[in-house]
Parts: structure tokens; sequence; C-alpha cells
């Protein structure tokens, strides 16, 4: 099968599912910009769903135009006197603009307005998620597995540390440990680095001392990941699947969202000093197979909380043209008692913009190159 035969075939079964899971999260997150925006009494010029042409739109009564552009990947809030949809300022317009014309303009309003516009967006991805993995709890309930070992896998470096069946997992490197899966999150994350596992035993602890290895493991999309193996599977018997009341709901979808941002940021800073693979990394090619290989509707509605976190975070990243971006500018603002000059700020998002078309490059390369298995490593 040839790579773009591959890509298209991706393309072709996952496109819709794909579509509507990014798009809600996009919304959910330039709604956040355009909420707190309008309540600081800043002037919204454009609300689009996805970039390029025009396709549908509206302008409200307060100006904004509201509307579904031709390119469904992303969106934007764009702001009275912004150049772009990325909120970079306009140095022509915002000099010709006169001091009585100001009011209501992003660039001239407070700095605690513009820091809270700005932050709003990834502040209601991270709440989109809570309330999805909380709804899907209390609807269909919260799985979970007991870290109880099942099975030792011969050979494997649980059984070397001395791992046997019916051990409980107790605690990992003095983290306590409640379930199978967060087990799993340490693991795959811990290639090569000396765990040291306290098991209860039939009544009584032993510690143990583990170093997982780093294993290809085949994934539900039919590419494989090299990630932090033990060897150990789980008891079967312990799995549990309960309801929880909206309350523990939506205190498990809190934990839940923090646990996945640990682990993405444990992941990038192990990847980052070179001791994790990059297969782990997914754009949209291997988001749309991942949506669109969900067969349920809950599964899919849980991997809009899981990428509604991954979008929040990623925006949080002090790299200009992201959220996180202009929040570091803004930092650094408050810290000098006034921003870096237009020169500096330009060359500052030319950089950004040059290094988020370089990993979207990437990722989509590295998309094709783990799902269609031409590089897969012996």
């Amino acid at each position: 099968m040839s790579i773009l035969s591959h890509v298209l075939g991706i393309f072709t079964g996952n496109v819709v599912p794909a579509l509507i899971v990014l798009t809600a999260v996009v919304f959910v997150h330039e709604m956040g910009h355009f909420l707190v925006a309008r309540w600081c009494g800043i002037r919204v010029a454009a609300f689009s769903i996805g970039f390029g042409r025009e396709l549908v739109g509206r302008t409200d009564r307060h100006g904004t135009r509201w509307k579904i552009s031709a390119i469904p990947l992303g969106g934007y809030v764009k702001f009275e006197g912004d150049e772009n949809a990325a909120s970079i300022p306009d140095p022509k317009v915002l000099a010709a603009t006169l001091p009585s014309e100001r009011v209501g303009l992003f660039h001239f309003a407070p700095l605690w307005k513009r820091f809270a516009v700005v932050l709003a967006g990834p502040v209601a991805n991270f709440l989109l998620a809570i309330l999805v993995f909380a709804a899907v709890f209390v609807s269909v309930g919260r799985p979970q597995m007991l870290p109880v070992v099942g099975k030792v896998v011969p050979g494997s470096a649980a059984e070397e540390a001395g791992f046997a069946p019916g051990d409980r997992i107790v605690s990992v490197n003095g983290r306590t440990i409640a379930s199978f899966e967060q087990l799993q999150g340490i693991v795959r994350l811990s290639t090569g680095e000396p765990l040291e596992v306290i098991v209860d035993r039939h009544g009584e602890e032993a510690t143990l001392r583990a170093v997982p290895r780093r294993e290809a493991q085949s994934d539900s999309l039919g590419g494989a990941q090299k990630i932090g193996v033990l060897g150990i599977q789980g008891d079967n018997a312990t799995f549990t699947l309960d309801r929880d009341d909206p309350i523990t709901a939506i205190v498990e979808g809190t934990r839940k969202t923090s646990e996945i941002t640990e682990l993405t940021l444990t992941y990038i800073g192990r990847l980052l000093r070179g001791r994790e693979s990059t297969d782990q990394l997914s754009g949209p090619i291997g988001i749309g197979q991942a949506i669109g290989e969900i067969p349920s509707i809950s599964g899919r509605i849980y991997l809009t909380a899981v990428l509604s976190v991954s979008i929040g975070l990623f925006n949080l990243f002090p790299v200009p043209m992201l959220d996180g971006g202009h929040l570091l500018f803004y930092l650094i603002e408050a810290l000098r008692g006034r921003p870096l000059s237009p020169r500096l700020q330009d060359l500052g998002f030319r950089i950004g913009f040059a290094l988020v078309i370089m990993l979207f490059i990437f990722v989509t390369f590295n998309d094709i190159a783990v799902r269609s298995g031409i590089f897969t490593n012996s």
C-alpha cells in the first residue's frame, strides 16, 4: 500500500467525526477568549471556525462577524486593531488611532485584561475536559482496574524484579498507586529508570526494584509506539465500571485532567532530554484516525476531553503565535513597565510561526511513518 493511498484511506473513513470533535474543541477554546473579551469591554471583530475564505457568516449587533471558513482546521477570534488571526497588532492602525478611539481596543486595554482574555482560551479547554470526563463518569461509568498483577510475562523486567501474580502495587517511587491505568502511565514514561515498587503480597509489604524496557507496543490503529514496559498484565477480575454522582464525577474529572497534564509534561521533558521516542506525538492524521477508529459515541466523547486537555496545554507553551507566547510578552511587559518594541515582538512572532509550522509538518510526517509502518524500528 502506498503512503498516499494509506493517508487518503485514513481521511476518507475518519474525516467527518474528526472534524466534529476538533471543531467542538476549537469552538470552546475561542469562546473562552470571546466571552472574557466581551466581559472586559473589548471589541471583537470576528469569530471564525476555520481559516481562509469565508463560506457563511453574519454580523451581530455588537459588530462581530461570526463565520465558518473554508479550511476546517482550527479557528480564531480577531480583535479590533489586529493585523491577523494570531492577534498580532497592526502598527499602522494602532498608530493612527486617536486616544478617544482607543476604548474597547484589545491592544490598548489594561495589562490584566489582555492577560485574562488570552488565558481564557486554554482555561476553557481544561474546563471542557473536566465537564466531559464528569459527564462520561456519570452516564457511562468510570472504568477502573485495581493495581493487581494478573500475569507476569516470562523474561520481562517484571519477572527479573520478582513480581508475582496476585501482587497488589501499593506505590512506585513513593507515589501511591490507585489503579492499574495509573501504574501504566508511570511505567510507559520511565524507560531505563529504576523504579522502587512496594507491593502487598499476602498481607505483607515487599520492595521490588524494576527498570522498564523500551518495547514496541501495537496500538488499536495498526501503528506501533515504543514505550516503557514492565511486563505485567492486570487482573481482569478487579475491573469495575462504576457510575459516579455529579460531585464525585467532577472531582474525578479534575483529577483525570490533572493526570493527563502531568503525564504530557513528563513526556515532553523526557523527549527534550532525548529519553523518549517521538512516535508518541500525533498530528491531524493520527488524531483523525484515533477518533474515527473508536466505535462508541462515549469513547469519542472521552477522546474529546483528552484532546481538549492537549490543545489547552499546547497553547500555554511560551511560543510566540500561541497563547503562551502572548502571556510571556505580557509578563515581560509587567516586569519592564512597558511592552517590548514592535520590532522585537514582530521578530518573536515570525520565529514562533516558523516553529509552529515546522512542528505541524513534523507530526504530520510522523503520523504517516508510524501509522503506515514504513519506518518501524527493529
